[in-house]
């Protein structure tokens, strides 16, 4: 695979030689005009380097490598200095920069830098890789399981952000387990003995809103007969997830700006000032970014929360982990209602990922209760009886393809052979599917 290159640099006719060079020494470089633009692009599951001018407008240089660290320490990031410069790029290697190179250069110089970059990101990688895959499970890997890069990236950034004591915010759609992320962060933060206050912000009365979160003083307003703690002094030391946070009124949320930049609450029928300790965990189903644009959401807050952020993945961007993930649901099902846990068959498993779950985890954890109690039997699943005669095919395909898999023992050999097609379909129709030939094997194993 062609290695990539993040390119970084605002006057566009450096950029742009610079990028051609680098693609005719073999890399797949991205020109991008600002630090913005990087960021938006590495993610810590980012195969590649950056290469970054220090002196831009906006943000630079030295910025964008504090940024990039915030998102994974381990982006490899090449700094361009003019020869005035190379003091400050020094420190910025002590500051985890991974080389520099001075102007004006020979590509063939920054090529070989970019090259040993790109190497070590790839270890780093595939280590990450061997200890989700092979390594011992935490706690957090025990309630965000899976095996597919979106959920190594997802544990990864959990851990590197709850050790912190920032500021989050969580986007998923519904049933994607966006609370028990918020949870697991407070679970391995600093704060993990203190309270943990869910706040649905769509729920909340707006009569009464300002009280619940900020508390009142006697006689504040009628029938306020004694002073009362709201919800965000109850939290004190804690953490405060603001669940729907995209549901909050305007003028609400200018008052929620003020807290999160001053950490102090006012009560109500008070003037005096209370000094704020807690952590802020903000969660949405959809992007705050689209709510700006519509005007339903303060632009200044949502820079506020858009420091730390981790995105949760439907189910139909982890297929791979829908079986896994099945079993593990099932193990709790019956653990909860103290019952034999029900084995499920590889086809039935393998038919799990061929269905839509607009639901997500909620809606796979509900299948999981009733399959438990019997309410729900393995011949049943699979696509809707309504969908397309493609979906159907695709479905029996990927079902015989499992159940041949889990025949064999996982031996792919007598399995290409069986089927009657080669290796490489097989690995390709693998690939398609989400088949897991290990898991296949192992849940034979236990059905029988």
């Amino acid at each position: 695979m062609t290695a990539r290159v993040l390119l970084v640099d605002d006057d566009e006719q450096m950029r742009s030689s610079t990028a051609q060079a680098l693609e005719l020494a073999g890399f797949a470089v991205e020109p991008l005009a600002s630090g913005e633009e990087a960021l938006a692009l590495a993610g810590p599951g980012f195969a590649g380097a950056v290469v970054s001018d220090i002196r831009m407008p906006g943000m630079d240089g030295m910025t964008l490598l504090g940024r990039l660290g915030e998102v994974d320490p381990d982006i490899p990031v090449i700094l361009v200095t003019g020869h005035a410069e190379v003091p400050l790029a020094v420190e910025a290697i002590r500051g985890g920069a991974y080389d520099f190179i001075e102007k004006p250069f020979v590509v063939q110089e920054l090529a070989t830098v970019i090259r040993r970059a790109i190497d070590h990101r790839a270890l780093v990688l595939e280590n990450r890789r061997l200890r989700a895959v092979a390594g011992k499970r935490d706690d957090v890997e025990v309630r965000l399981p899976g095996r597919t890069q979106v959920m190594v990236d997802l544990r990864y950034r959990l851990r590197a952000i709850g050790a912190s004591d920032a500021d989050a915010l969580i986007i998923g759609p519904t049933g994607a387990g966006k609370e028990v992320v918020a949870r697991a962060l407070h679970d391995i933060s600093p704060r993990a003995g203190r309270p943990f206050i869910a706040i649905n912000c769509a729920a909340l009365p707006e009569a009464l809103i300002e009280s619940e979160l900020f508390g009142h003083e006697a006689g504040a307003f009628p029938g306020a007969l004694r002073p009362r703690y709201g919800k965000f002094e109850h939290a004190r030391g804690g953490t405060v997830l603001l669940d729907e946070i995209g549901s909050m009124p305007l003028e609400l949320q200018a008052k929620l700006l003020r807290v999160l930049q001053e950490r102090v609450i006012t009560r109500l029928g008070s003037n005096d000032p209370v000094p704020l300790d807690v952590r802020f965990i903000a969660v949405s189903k959809v992007e705050l970014a689209d709510l700006v644009a519509r005007g339903a959401f303060r632009e200044d807050l949502y820079w506020r929360l858009n420091v730390a952020v981790l995105h949760v993945p439907p189910l139909s961007a982890r297929r791979e982990d829908i079986p896994l993930l099945f079993l593990q649901l099932l193990r709790e099902s019956a653990a909860r209602h103290n019952i034999p846990e029900r084995e499920a068959p590889p086809a039935f498993l393998s038919g799990l990922a061929a269905r839509e779950w607009p639901g997500n985890v909620r809606e796979l954890r509900n299948l999981a209760e009733r399959f438990v109690l019997g309410l729900e039997g393995g011949a049943e699943i699979g696509p809707a009886q309504g969908a397309r005669l493609a979906d159907r095919v695709a479905a029996f395909e990927r079902s015989l393809i499992a159940g041949a898999i889990a025949a064999h023992g996982g031996r792919l050999r007598a399995v290409y052979e069986t089927l009657g097609i080669s290796r490489k379909t097989l690995y390709e129709k693998m690939q398609k599917y989400g088949l897991d030939r290990r898991l296949i094997v192992e849940a034979a194993d236990e059905d029988s």
